[in-house]
């Protein structure tokens, strides 16, 4: 396992829609090994294939705190269940150092595939809802910061390029 390195916006591949996972392999399996590993070292309770520039419709979740809840979507699609919208403050390991209230639905219904290519439906809610969400949006080439105000967005570049500037 080895811990993949995560692109920060706003680095274009990011925008890069991903593709369907075409069959579940073995390469598939270390890739969401590799993901786990990075997704926890950062730390980050959810972390898309897009992030870590592979380019396949694939993410990973653990908001357990105690890393004992490992979640894989593999082509996930989601359906809204209730149209009520709640507020969280996202952040984002592809927007470090950020946090934003963002409005998404607070329960949703998943259909994906799991980590052996077997095909699962199931209702999620609260912040596990919310973090597939913002993991598919990943997978669509849309961020977190593209719910904020062209201002906010603006200013969260900037910081993040100058930051950018001063490592290289």
């Amino acid at each position: 396992m080895a811990v993949l390195d995560i692109l920060e916006f706003p680095d274009p591949r990011l925008r890069t829609r991903a593709k369907p996972v075409a069959a579940v392999t073995d390469a598939t399996r270390a890739l969401i090994d590799d993901m786990f590993e990075t997704m926890y070292a950062a730390p980050g309770i959810g972390l898309a294939a897009t992030q870590v520039n592979v380019h396949q419709r694939l993410l990973v979740i653990d908001v357990s705190g105690d890393q004992s809840e490992p979640l894989v979507f593999i082509n996930p699609e989601i359906s809204v269940l209730d149209p009520e919208l709640g507020e969280y403050d996202e952040g984002c390991l592809s927007v470090p150092g950020f946090y934003e209230t963002v409005q998404r639905p607070q329960r949703v219904s998943a259909t994906a595939l799991d980590r052996d290519g077997k095909p699962f439906v199931r209702e999620l809610e609260g912040l596990l809802a919310v973090c597939l969400q913002h993991e598919i949006d990943h997978l669509d080439g849309k961020l977190f910061v593209d719910y904020l105000s062209p201002l906010k967005r603006q200013r969260i570049r900037k910081k993040l390029e100058k930051e950018h500037r001063h490592r290289a």
